[in-house]
Formats: C-alpha cells, sequence, structure tokens
C-alpha cells in the first residue's frame, strides 16, 4: 500500500478542495481522504412522516400533506421575512411558518403534496419549518445525517464533500477487522460501515454500523498500542538476577506480614526483574494500601543484583518523606540512600559528594524530585526506575530519568485509583499491577457531608479531637476571595477559624504561591504538632503523611471530583486512631448531591473512580490532559467499556501470534498500521 492517490492522499486531491478549504477541514481533524471518510455523523434527523396523533409539542416532526392556502411572505424587521401557508394533513389544516426563507414561496403551489420538517407547538397547532422535502410515501432514505461543522465550513459542504469522496474512493475501502473477528462478533465490512454511518436506509442500519465502526475504533487503537508495547519489550532490558534469599530475609524482618495483594503484586514485578526485556508497569494502589513497602522489596531486589536505583517524586516534601521513611526500613542492610532535591545547592560540597557517590556507585538508592534527571546527575549502573504519583511527571520527564541507565526497568505507581477504562486506553502500552487490598487493622475513615449552616457542631467535634491530642486539616478550593466564585477562600477562612480556636489552639496557612522553603517550614512544624489545625489549599492532596490528623475537613467539596475527594480523604488516618472527614457543601445541582453521597457511602477507591469518571466524562480526570482518555471518533470508552474491553484482548491475541505479520489473514491490517503509525508519529 502506499500514500499516493489512496484513502491516505492529502485532503487537497479532491476536487473543489483548495488551500483555504482544506484549512478549515484540518480544524475539524481531517487531513486526508480517508479522515473525511472516518469523520462520521454525531446524530441522525428521523425525517419519516408521522401521525397528528403521536406528535409531541416542542418535538421535531415531519408532517405530509397538500398545499391548502397561497403562501403569503411578510417582511419584519431589518432584512427579515417570514413564510405563511397552510398545510392540509389528515384532514386537519396545520399553520407553518418558515423564517428568512423567502425563496421557498417559488416551489409551493397550491394542491400540491410536499412535506414539511420542523418544531411542532401542540398549543397552536402549527409547525415552525426547517426544511421543505419531497411528498414520499416510503420510509427509506429518510435518514439525515447531522455533522460536527464550525464557522469555516458548512453542515451541507460536509455533506457534499462526504458523498463525493465516498464516490470516488469507496471501491479502495478494505476491511481491516481480520474476517474472524467480523463474523464471531457479527459485524459488517468496512465499506457497508462507512456507507451506512452516512447514508442509512434507517435507524437499524445506521445502528449496526455504529457498533462496527466503535469496536474498528477501538481495535486500531489497541493494535497500535500492543505494538508499542511489543517493541519496547524487544529492545535490550536489564536481566535483574536479584538474590532471593535476601529478599525472604528482609520481608521476613518487616514488623507487618505482607497482604495477599502485596505478595502477588511482589512476584508479579520480580517475574519483570528477571526477563532480559525493559519493565514498563504501572502499580496502583489506594491510598494506604502498601505500595511504599512493595516499591521498597523490588529496590532492594535490584540492589542485590548489584545495580543501582531512582525513586522520583512530585515535590520534594514527599522525596524527603520516601527518603526517611525507607532510611527506617532498610536499616541493617547494605542499602545506602541519597536524597537529590531542588534544595540541594548546586555547588554545595554535599551535592558534590553526592554527585560522586552516585557516579562511582557508593549510593545505590537515590531519592530526589525531577533534580534527578539534571544532567550533572550520572548513575554509575543505574538499574530500576521507580516514579511516583507518576501522573505528576510529564513524559519526557520520565524517559529522561529512564535513560539515565541502560534500558532501565520502570515501576511507574500512582495511589489515584485507575478506573478500567483509563488502563486500557492511557495505560495500555504498560503492564499493570494492582494492590487491591487494604492492610489488616487499618481502619476505614468515616466520612459525613454537612450543609455550611451546620458547622458549629463540627467545630465542636474538631475541638474534641484536638482536647484528645490530635490535630486536623481544613482544605478550600481558593487561595484569596473571588468575585466571580462563592466559595470559601483558605485567608478568610483561617481568619475565622483563628478566632474560633485561638489562644488554646493555633491555625497555620499552607498554600502554593507560598515559597517551597517557606511550605516546608510550615509542614514540617505541624508534623511537630506546633500548631494543630491547618488551612490549606490543594497542595496537601498528594504524599503528606502526619500520622496524628485525624479529621480532614473540605470545604466546597462538591466543587471537586470524586477522585481527588478520595485523594485528600486519604490524608488522614495513617495513625491507629479513627480518622473523620467531613464534606461542607451545598451542592445546588444533582451532580453535586450524588458526589456527596458516593463519598459518605464508598471508600473504595477504584469504585469511586469509576463514578468520577462517569459522572465528569472522558475528560481531564487527573487534571492532566495527557493523563486522560484519548479521544476516539465514535466510539465511547465508558459508555462501550465491553466492546473496549474486548478489542484490547483480541488485539493483544494477534500481536502475541507468532510471526503474525506474515499470516494472510493479517496482511491489509498490518500495512494500514504501519502507516497509521508512522503517520502519528509524524504528528507528534
Amino acid at each position: 500500500m502506499t500514500e499516493e492517490h489512496t484513502l491516505f492522499s492529502p485532503i487537497t486531491k479532491l476536487p473543489g478542495v483548495g488551500l483555504q478549504r482544506a484549512k478549515a477541514l484540518n480544524e475539524l481533524g481531517i487531513y486526508t481522504i480517508e479522515d473525511l471518510l472516518l469523520y462520521f455523523p454525531f446524530r441522525y434527523e428521523d425525517l419519516r412522516p408521522q401521525n397528528m396523533t403521536e406528535l409531541v409539542d416542542q418535538q421535531k416532526v415531519t408532517l405530509e400533506g397538500t398545499i391548502a392556502s397561497e403562501p403569503v411572505l411578510a417582511r419584519y424587521g431589518r432584512k427579515k421575512n417570514r413564510l405563511n401557508f397552510r398545510l392540509l394533513t389528515n384532514q386537519e389544516s396545520v399553520m407553518v411558518t418558515f423564517f428568512n426563507q423567502p425563496w421557498l414561496k417559488k416551489q409551493l403551489v397550491m394542491n400540491e403534496k410536499f412535506a414539511v420538517y420542523g418544531k411542532w407547538d401542540a398549543r397552536r397547532r402549527s409547525l415552525t419549518g426547517m426544511k421543505l422535502l419531497p411528498f414520499s410515501t416510503s420510509d427509506s432514505a429518510n435518514i439525515e445525517a447531522i455533522y460536527p461543522a464550525n464557522q469555516h465550513i458548512r453542515q451541507n459542504t460536509i455533506k457534499k464533500l462526504v458523498t463525493q469522496t465516498f464516490d470516488l474512493y469507496n471501491d479502495q475501502i478494505k476491511t481491516l477487522i481480520p474476517q474472524t473477528l467480523v463474523k464471531k462478533y457479527r459485524l459488517i465490512d468496512r465499506r457497508t460501515m462507512i456507507h451506512d454511518l452516512h447514508f442509512p436506509k434507517d435507524v437499524k442500519a445506521a445502528k449496526i454500523a455504529r457498533r462496527t465502526a466503535t469496536f474498528e475504533e477501538f481495535f486500531i487503537f489497541q493494535m497500535e498500542l500492543q505494538l508499542l508495547k511489543r517493541r519496547d519489550q524487544v529492545d535490550n532490558g536489564t536481566a535483574i538476577a536479584y538474590d532471593i534469599g535476601k529478599i525472604k530475609a528482609f520481608v521476613a524482618k518487616l514488623p507487618y506480614e505482607l497482604t495477599d495483594a502485596q505478595k502477588r503484586v511482589v512476584n508479579e514485578i520480580c517475574y519483570d526483574l528477571k526477563r532480559p526485556i525493559r519493565m514498563n508497569r504501572l502499580l496502583q494502589g489506594d491510598v494506604g494500601s502498601g505500595k511504599t513497602i512493595v516499591a521498597a522489596i523490588i529496590m532492594y531486589a535490584a540492589i542485590t543484583a548489584g545495580y543501582q536505583t531512582a525513586l522520583m517524586a512530585p515535590t520534594e516534601i514527599l522525596a524527603e518523606q520516601h527518603a526517611n521513611n525507607l532510611t527506617k526500613i532498610f536499616e541493617g542492610t547494605d542499602v545506602n540512600i541519597g536524597l537529590l532535591t531542588g534544595a540541594s545547592g548546586s555547588k554545595s560540597k554535599q551535592r558534590k559528594a553526592l554527585l560522586h557517590g552516585i557516579e562511582h556507585g557508593d549510593i545505590n538508592l537515590l531519592i530526589g524530585t525531577h533534580a534527578l534527571i539534571q544532567d550533572d546527575v550520572v548513575f554509575k549502573n543505574l538499574g530500576l526506575v521507580v516514579i511516583d504519583e507518576q501522573h505528576r511527571f510529564g513524559v519526557k520527564q520520565r524517559e529522561a530519568l529512564r535513560k539515565k541507565g541502560m534500558n532501565a526497568d520502570v515501576l511507574a505507581m500512582t495511589a489515584t485509583p485507575i478506573p478500567r477504562t483509563l488502563a486500557i486506553t492511557s495505560y495500555g502500552e504498560m503492564d499493570v499491577s494492582i494492590i487491591d487490598q487494604m492492610p489488616k487493622g487499618r481502619k476505614p475513615v468515616l466520612t459525613s457531608w454537612v450543609k455550611s449552616n451546620n458547622v458549629n457542631g463540627m467545630l465542636d467535634f474538631v475541638k474534641r479531637q484536638f482536647e484528645a491530642g490530635h490535630q486536623a486539616f481544613v482544605v478550600t478550593p481558593l487561595i484569596e476571595e473571588s468575585e466571580t466564585l462563592d466559595l470559601k477562600n483558605a485567608v478568610a477562612l483561617y481568619e475565622q477559624l483563628q478566632e474560633v480556636f485561638s489562644p488554646k489552639y493555633k491555625v497555620g496557612l499552607l498554600h502554593g504561591r507560598m515559597k517551597s522553603d517557606e511550605k516546608d517550614e510550615i509542614m514540617q512544624q505541624f508534623k511537630d504538632n506546633q500548631f494543630q489545625l491547618l488551612v490549606s489549599t490543594t497542595v496537601i492532596e498528594v504524599g503528606v503523611d502526619v500520622p496524628n490528623v485525624t479529621v480532614m475537613i473540605i470545604y466546597d467539596a462538591d466543587r471537586f471530583g470524586l477522585a481527588q475527594l478520595h485523594q485528600l480523604r486519604g490524608r488522614v488516618g495513617r495513625g491507629q486512631d479513627q480518622a473523620y472527614c467531613i464534606l461542607v457543601a451545598d451542592p445546588k445541582n444533582e451532580t453535586g448531591i450524588k458526589r456527596m453521597k458516593i463519598m459518605t457511602q464508598s471508600n473504595d477507591g477504584f469504585k469511586i473512580s469509576e463514578a468520577d469518571l462517569q459522572l465528569r466524562g472522558s475528560g481531564d480526570v487527573f487534571g492532566n490532559k495527557q493523563s486522560g482518555v484519548p479521544e476516539f471518533r465514535i466510539g465511547d470508552p465508558i459508555v462501550d467499556i465491553g466492546a473496549l474491553q474486548t478489542a484490547q484482548l483480541e488485539a493483544s491475541k494477534i500481536v502475541h501470534t507468532e510471526k503474525w505479520q506474515t499470516v494472510p489473514e493479517f496482511e491489509y491490517l498490518n500495512e494500514y498500521l504501519e502507516i497509521v503509525m508512522k503517520r502519528n508519529a509524524n504528528f507528534d
């Protein structure tokens, strides 16, 4: 297959498409002939005639009948007009009005039969016309496709171009899905699919075509992901021959027993370490499920084989926290930990000594922020990279750290439970390990919802927690008062709560506009219990670990997504005492009420993440576009999750078939994928 004079030819090859029109089409994501053929309607207008007894007020309907009065054209305002006439249908006379379509008057002839498509007004028994259609007693060919358009290209232009393109190129359309799958899932061939999506004879034909198109889109996407995954694995990786005896001894000395889920995940990752291919694995688990100890075991495994490891965290607070925790965990072993953050002076003696130790292999576990990817950080033998809260880093940052070693294995971690849809799409090129079990004895955080006019009882409860020696977080969405949003702001709330709790208890303030060292100092003071209440924005969402905090209060909680609320809730309950999360909210719509109810009913992060995705749609779940669900032309990963999972399964089977590219059934699919992946790489 070549690109010249094929479906992959540029859209300018079409007659009537010059540079200006091509630019307008490009804005719609249409660059090639195939792009136009796959630019499917987002809905259809049913133009079939309806019976008067079936009409619903303000519904778009088609009425057939005879012109029963002379059309009258009346002009009003500036350049405005309306055309009125009566249509006799089913023995009832209906007034029809067309606005600003004066040319229709010449087409309307007394006693001639026509069909009119428009909006029905039940009270006035009248129709506001939208389209004049020829009279027809047939139900076929009365489904009209409606396309997404923009200000530079009209709906009718798109329709004409699609019709023209299908007529010229339909003989080149070949079915991509292997015939075995077409039969297995009762799909239709690609040419019929494209025809019936643009020009369906009826609603049923459009639905069948859409079902096939959805599977095809997911299938091609999954084939690309599986091929990328396979190509990564073909790269020469590092076979890490760890010392199983040392690992078992290390695990046996832990002050607690691993959960079954942790044991399963450790075995999955250790199996990857042994293989001579580069590991690219995502470790996901709910807040408090024990990801850190799993990562510690895996890093220790690499170190027993003589390799260095690196752990990159998104913030200095979290990096320091990891360093402190891992220092305790690895006490008595030959693990030598180094900490490198932006706070380390670039020319300080301490930093130079640290860099020397890294380069010569004296430091075999380096923990830090994005400072790890700086040019002067040189490893002697980096074999494993662990990236915590990986969605907080860009793709290039993650890749830069991996390249500090010779095809180092990568273990990415996230405490944000990922819905199945995201796991299959955004992380489809990664192997996924899930810790779906909480450690024994960990008490679930008790969550309640209060209205803003009922906070006095809540504040009394907080005072009782302070009297018992505990601390509390208060989170609010804004730093300062907003003129446009009626939300509690951190500064005003800090001042109010000082009045409530002073002088007996102290209140602190933390927000993102503070300098890094200032935030670190406040956080350390809070950890040392120098103040009992910390008012903060969402900067404390990730990584802050203060076991003495038993209360998390979230103001305007209905303005947060469920996943973020769950993350904030996870900042408490780190100690042995019962922890509480209090949501302060006055939701103004049904979605806000649903969020509050879900949070009070469940502590399961995976269920919550699924609910969050359904409520918010397939957009930006993590607040970072690269982490959201990829955009599909026709399939909806949330609604069509079954088709998505099936496509992933079938694509994986094909890619793992020995010499699949030479199998005749997959020949055209392979050629197509080579062109598409090359094209996508050029776009990136």
